[in-house]
């Protein structure tokens, strides 16, 4: 599994906007902070919208007063909170679904 860091979208970023790292890093953690601070600011849920790309979604979840806990067995109380969720678009959509032969290019 590849995981990517946010050095790794700056470099796209930079590469894409053809400008130093130094200048595409302040644009990459702005938008993320603003989607950071919109998530945090819900009340108590959001919807964050972004086309050809998804929908981030802060949502509430019930309250649990009889979850178990797996590892001891107890019975104990988890309390409603919130939690997110991300909704990708069609076209992402489409190409997550496409096999992975076609993907990678084997055959």
């Amino acid at each position: 599994m590849v995981t990517y860091t946010k050095r790794d979208i700056v470099r796209t970023v930079a590469d894409k906007m053809d400008v130093p790292l130094n200048q595409a890093e302040p644009w990459v953690e702005s938008v993320i902070e603003s989607l950071r601070d919109k998530m945090m600011a819900a009340d108590p849920t959001c919807r964050i919208e972004l086309r050809n790309f998804g929908v981030f979604e802060v949502k509430e979840t019930k309250a649990k007063p009889k979850a178990r806990n797996p590892k001891t067995n107890e019975v104990i109380y988890v309390p409603a909170h919130r939690k997110t969720h991300f909704k990708p678009s069609k076209k992402l959509k489409k190409f997550l679904k496409k096999p992975l032969s076609e993907v990678k290019g084997d055959d």
